[in-house]
This record gives C-alpha cells, sequence and structure tokens, in this order.
C-alpha cells in the first residue's frame, strides 16, 4: 500500500474496505497478526475525514529496522473526501505528536511505537521531491523519508534549526516574510495566528488572510505581469503560457523568517517561482497550464509541500526543533530553486511572536464553552434577582457570600 506521510495528523491508518478511488486495500480478516480494539475513530483534516476501527498489527521496515514491530493501525471504514480520483495512495502516516492521536493521546503513534520498539533515536527527517521537477542525479521523483536519524546524502550546506513552540502540531515561530526582497511590514504575530505548523500533508503554503492579501499584493505588485485574474489568486483559475516560454521569470522570490535556536538570531528559507508556480496541465501541443501554490487559510499558516519540497526537513523531537537544509532535488534547469541564507538579527522583531493563549484541544474548547455558558445563566439569574422586589428577596448570611476560593476568576487559562 502506498501511505501518505503526514507531519500534521498522528494516526496511522489504511483503507479497510474497497473504496472507488482506491485500487488497494487492507483486509484485516486475511492477517493472522491483526487484532482489533473494537473502538471507533473518527479523523478530520482541512480537507476530508474518514471514519475506521483501532486495532494492531505487526509491521517491517524493508530497509535499515530490522525485526518486526506492533503498532496502532485504523482501518479506514467509511470517508469522505479523502480518497480522490486519481490519487496514488491507499493510507495516511501520522508523524505528528500524540496529542493530535485520535480518539485520545493515549493511542501510541507510529513513530512513538518504533522508536519504544526499535530503540531508535527520536528524530526523522523527511525529503520531498516534487512530481513536477526535474530531479538531479540518479535519485528519484518519490524523496526519502529516514526514521531515526539523518542521511548527510539528502543535503547540501547546513542545517538551520528553529525550536519547536509545542508538542502537538510541528510548531514553530515565522518572525517575517519577504517577496522579492521586500518586508511585508506585518506585525510578526500575524504570521502565527493562530498557529505556524511544518506539515507535509498539506500540498499548498497556507497562509492567514490578511498575510495572504498582502502577499497577493506584493507579487501582483513585483511581476512583471500588468493584468492577472483574480481567479488565479484564489485558486479558481489556471493561468496558461505558450509551452516554449517559462513564466517563473516574471514572479519574485518568496522569504519565511524563522526564528533561530539562539533567539536573538533568525535564518530565512526562500523558494523561487519554479516551487509556486506550479505546472498542473497541458492543453494541446502548445499551452502549459499553471496554478498558485499559494492560499488564504482561516486558522493557521501552513508551511505545506510547496515549500517543503525545496528542503530537506528534519523533525528533531529528541532536542525539540525542526531542522531545513537545502535539498539538491530542488533544482530546475540545473539551478537551484531554494535557498537558506542567516543569520539575522531579530532585534527588528518582537521577542515572542506567539500567543500565549492556545485553546488548541477539544477538551479545552468544550471547556472553555461550558464555561462561557456557566458565566451566561449566573448574569441571567443575577438579572432576573435584581428584577425580583425587594421583598421577594432572599436575606442573605455569612453562609451564603461567594467567597475568592469558590469563584471562577481565579480558575483562569494558562
Amino acid at each position: 500500500l502506498n501511505i501518505l506521510v503526514d507531519t500534521g495528523s498522528s494516526n496511522f491508518a489504511v483503507a479497510g474496505v474497497p473504496d472507488p478511488d482506491v485500487t488497494s486495500y487492507f483486509n484485516p480478516e486475511l492477517s493472522s497478526t491483526y487484532r482489533s480494539e473494537g473502538i471507533e475513530v473518527t479523523v478530520k483534516y482541512s480537507q476530508g475525514s474518514w471514519t475506521g476501527v483501532l486495532g494492531t498489527d505487526v509491521i517491517t521496515m524493508p530497509k535499515g529496522l530490522y525485526g518486526s514491530y506492533t503498532i496502532n493501525i485504523a482501518t479506514i471504514l467509511e470517508s469522505e473526501n479523502f480518497f480522490l480520483p486519481g490519487v496514488k495512495w491507499h493510507g495516511i502516516l501520522g508523524l505528528a505528536y500524540d496529542a493530535l492521536a485520535k480518539p485520545s493521546s493515549s493511542v501510541e503513534t507510529f513513530f512513538d511505537s518504533l522508536v519504544r520498539q526499535a530503540k531508535i533515536p527520536n528524530i526523522f527527517s523527511l525529503q520531498m521531491c516534487g512530481a513536477g521537477l526535474p530531479v538531479a542525479g540518479s535519485g528519484t521523483n518519490g524523496g526519502s523519508l529516514v526514521l531515526g536519524g539523518i542521511e548527510p546524502s539528502l543535503y547540501t550546506g547546513d542545517i538551520w534549526y528553529t525550536p519547536i513552540k509545542e508538542e502537538w502540531y510541528y510548531q514553530v515561530e515565522i518572525l517575517k516574510l519577504e517577496v522579492g526582497g521586500q518586508n511585508l511590514e506585518l506585525d510578526c504575530r500575524e504570521y502565527n495566528a493562530d498557529k505556524a505548523i511544518v506539515d507535509s500533508g498539506t500540498t499548498l503554503l497556507r497562509l492567514p488572510e490578511k498575510v495572504f492579501s498582502a502577499v497577493v499584493q506584493a507579487i501582483a505588485r513585483t511581476s512583471l505581469i500588468q493584468e492577472f485574474s483574480s481567479g488565479f489568486w484564489t485558486g479558481s483559475q489556471l493561468a496558461c503560457w505558450d509551452r516554449a516560454e517559462k513564466p517563473w521569470s516574471l514572479f519574485p522570490k518568496l522569504s519565511i523568517y524563522l526564528r533561530d535556536e539562539n533567539s536573538s538570531r533568525s535564518f530565512r528559507i526562500s523558494i523561487l517561482p519554479q516551487l509556486y508556480i506550479q505546472p498542473i496541465l497541458v492543453i494541446g501541443d502548445n499551452l502549459q497550464c499553471y496554478r498558485f501554490g499559494i492560499s488564504s487559510s482561516t486558522n493557521a499558516l501552513v508551511i505545506g509541500a510547496t515549500v517543503m519540497e525545496g528542503f530537506y526537513v528534519i523533525f528533531d523531537r529528541a532536542q525539540r526543533r525542526v531542522g531545513f537544509a537545502v535539498s539538491p532535488c530542488a533544482e530546475a534547469d540545473g539551478s537551484p530553486v531554494s535557498e537558506i541564507e542567516g543569520p539575522f538579527t531579530t532585534a527588528d522583531v518582537a521577542s515572542n511572536c506567539v500567543s500565549s493563549v492556545s485553546l488548541h484541544e477539544p477538551v479545552l474548547w468544550i471547556a472553555s464553552y461550558a464555561l462561557m455558558s456557566l458565566c451566561g445563566i449566573i448574569l441571567l439569574v443575577l438579572i432576573v434577582l435584581l428584577l425580583i422586589p425587594p421583598r421577594c428577596q432572599h436575606r442573605y448570611t455569612d453562609n451564603d457570600v461567594v467567597n475568592d476560593e469558590s469563584s471562577l476568576v481565579r480558575h483562569r487559562w494558562k
């Protein structure tokens, strides 16, 4: 089975029944080692969802890790907008932290199981080589997933690390964005609203709406195209050029600044237009059509495949950091389409660009809504009491007084 490698979720799941959009599936009844837990699980993504049953089974690794390992696996029984026409994969490997595991964080993730049983270092790395890019040398377009370490042949130059701000998604801190070398001049908290994550399961570079709008304006202003359809920027239209033309020279470089491990420094990862102006469709003999590899987001800045395809990305969970190095497969016509530069000073940005209020766990959302409802009820009761004539009001005794110990004021969210 082909498995989608997803650093933005935490469940390992494969198709467990036939599906019109899936060429193969796992039949647990034919496995002598599969054990069903009988627990239903539903996972929702930014696009699509599935429902299945949790179980365990034994896996072996084709290279490097010898031996058998028992891991949690969900068999997908129903799905919506998850398996799509033409997809080449039959399941998903979630490599984020157990905080995101469904139905609860007590479900040990695939990689945690591997670290515990195979005793490998708590680090993995990912080189994504885009299908639209030619590959230098004898590599393949597939890229590489390295479990337990770093492979020197998969990157050039130095590895630059940024701290993981919180262990659920791989949440990082973005300090600023530049288009064509020009700073967008936004408050750095705009880039991290309400989180900034590194997610291989997201196809595009997704930006909070305010940031997206600023980026589109800057690209339109900097590009050499006078008139451009708004549908191209929103993803509803493709832009087509003669196949002999290469439109990338018309567009600027895009740079993302990340905080270095030394918090007074930063470094920037840059992608050239070859990564975000993406060839999608050929029409007839002469036209090549492209899409815009950046989209708006309502709840996060997501460094997805559009950016990750330019880099070898190291998820160093042991030292709570994400590393970036230039990937040799990110080349077009013999020239690199990604860059890393640094260090830069962070004197011009806030000491912390990430909001300290974080209500991302479902239980916290539920608790917060419950508290708001409770406050609303209390407020309603107080209003009713104020409207009741004084003769009907209860005469309070000392035992009725609501003191600080019993009030909600002291139970503030961290």
